[in-house]
């Protein structure tokens, strides 16, 4: 991982607000708690998390409701690298397409892109893959995350 002084604004502001924020959620303190962030650029964050027990169903394959909570948290995100806002509002809508399985002790990467942040909505897709031999693998499952984002953007120094 590259040293704090080469890591864009970006990465350094969502790094902040997962050590600052992810705590204060139950369910993502519960489900995130081993989340890394290896990148973020404006609009665009890429974390990994290695995958444990309590991220799986009855079958023993990565929950259903685990990756729409994934979608949820890293639409957040992906919203909050746009322009380094602490906050990212309310979700609106978020619509998952599961698409293969991933089981415990993988590792998923996860890639939240904010496509237009608006005053009023904000629109993300978001993408989990497996990792395979320590790059990028089969997509596991895609989505898109709406939220409503007036009166979340930064505050301008005046």
């Amino acid at each position: 991982m590259a040293s704090q002084g080469s890591k864009s604004a970006e990465q350094q502001h969502i790094e902040e607000l997962v050590k600052k924020k992810l705590p204060t959620s139950p369910i993502y303190a519960f489900l995130l708690s081993g989340v890394q962030i290896q990148s973020a650029s404006k609009g665009h964050v890429v974390a990994r998390l290695p995958l444990e027990k309590n991220h799986m169903n009855s079958g023993g394959s990565l929950h259903g409701a685990v990756s729409a909570t994934i979608m949820d948290w890293m639409g957040g995100m992906a919203i909050s690298s746009h322009d380094c806002r602490d906050k990212s509002g309310v979700s609106v809508d978020i619509h998952v397409t599961y698409q293969s399985a991933a089981k415990i002790g993988e590792e998923i990467e996860i890639e939240g892109i904010a496509e237009r942040v608006g005053g009023s909505l904000a629109f993300t897709k978001i993408n989990i893959y497996k990792v395979e031999d320590g790059q990028r693998g089969k997509i596991v499952a895609s989505g898109t995350h709406t939220k409503f984002v007036k009166g979340s953007e930064p505050v301008k120094a005046s």
